[in-house]
């Protein structure tokens, strides 16, 4: 049955969405963007997604993902979002201002893992999509997205979306490169929420870090509130991959852009983060979802923007005697 008025999360995201995805291949490697305007629109008790896509890769991705108008229906809810095709099939989960959403494109016959998350500011999201063929990853699009009211109607607002969308296009191939002479600390405050998708508070996070060399820096992460934890680990990167080596946590991540990816496991107990970390501008601003699950049932989902304030220059220039 049709709902008769439309979920939380799809009153938080009414109106038009701009954004120029970046387009990775499954090395990490960046082949392109796919400018798109979507809209997800509830009228007369139904709720209809409308995606419009123009491709600009090159590769063996551009013939498999070269679809341009996209329309499919929705059973809304804020439990869960069924995604009823043609075009999309599977279903999204809202935590508050977070959707996390697993489904089926027949077009590019990928199955997609999806993150949509809106930030404070009520007008900013930032998306990615890793694409799956089975367990192994096929191509990622990530980016950052602008929602407006007045698209078709006001010439400003079109002037606006323009410079957003070239700004996209200068930062979208940025790679996932942390500070690397100076040490600082990230700070923020993550909401958390149970697996029902119930509110269960915030917990402060602090990130200290302090590069170790070029490519290896030592992290010490503290949560206070309704995560209570602290940890230590060395963190290294290697072109597109990294790796977490101890001692509380271990695990690797793989990084398509701005967009870092993280598997990682606590030492001696049966806990484990599944995570994204997003840069989403030059101050290296983390936008962060963290996905915890104990003996491998989820507890908890958490995400916010963590920033960064920055420290001494540790690794100087060095000169002979």
């Amino acid at each position: 049955m049709a709902a008769k008025q439309p979920s939380k999360w799809q009153q938080s995201i009414t109106g038009e969405w701009h954004g120029m995805p970046s387009v990775f291949d499954a090395e990490g490697r960046h082949v392109g963007f796919d400018k798109v305007a979507r809209e997800s629109r509830f009228e007369d008790g139904r709720t209809t997604y409308y995606m419009t896509t123009q491709f600009d890769t090159t590769g063996p991705l551009r013939g498999r993902f070269e679809s341009e108008t996209f329309a499919f229906g929705v059973q809304d809810s804020d439990r869960d979002r069924l995604y009823l095709g043609p075009d999309f099939i599977g279903a999204g989960h809202p935590y508050g201002a977070l959707v996390d959403s697993h489904y089926y494109s027949p077009a590019w016959t990928s199955d997609l893992r999806t993150m949509n998350q809106i930030l404070p500011d009520g007008e900013t999201q930032v998306y990615s999509s890793l694409l799956f063929d089975g367990p192994a990853v096929c191509g990622v699009f990530n980016g950052i997205y602008k929602v407006v009211q007045d698209y078709a109607e006001n010439p400003e607002t079109r002037a606006r979306i323009a410079e957003f969308l070239e700004g996209e296009r200068r930062d979208g191939k940025k790679p996932h490169i942390l500070p690397v002479k100076h040490a600082g600390e990230w700070r923020g405050e993550l909401e958390v929420y149970d697996p029902d998708q119930q509110l269960l508070g915030v917990s402060e996070v602090r990130v200290r870090y302090r590069p170790l060399s070029l490519l290896r820096a030592e992290m010490e992460v503290t949560l206070s509130g309704i995560i209570e934890r602290k940890f230590r680990f060395e963190r290294q990167r290697n072109g597109f991959r990294h790796n977490f080596d101890g001692p509380d946590l271990y695990g690797n991540g793989m990084s398509y852009g701005r967009a870092l990816f993280t598997s990682q496991h606590l030492h001696g107990e049966a806990l484990k983060i599944r995570g994204r970390e997003f840069l989403i501008d030059s101050n290296y601003t983390l936008c962060v979802a963290w996905q915890w699950f104990a003996s491998d049932k989820p507890r908890w989902t958490s995400f916010g923007l963590l920033h960064w304030q920055p420290g001494e220059e540790v690794l100087k220039p060095r000169y002979g005697s």
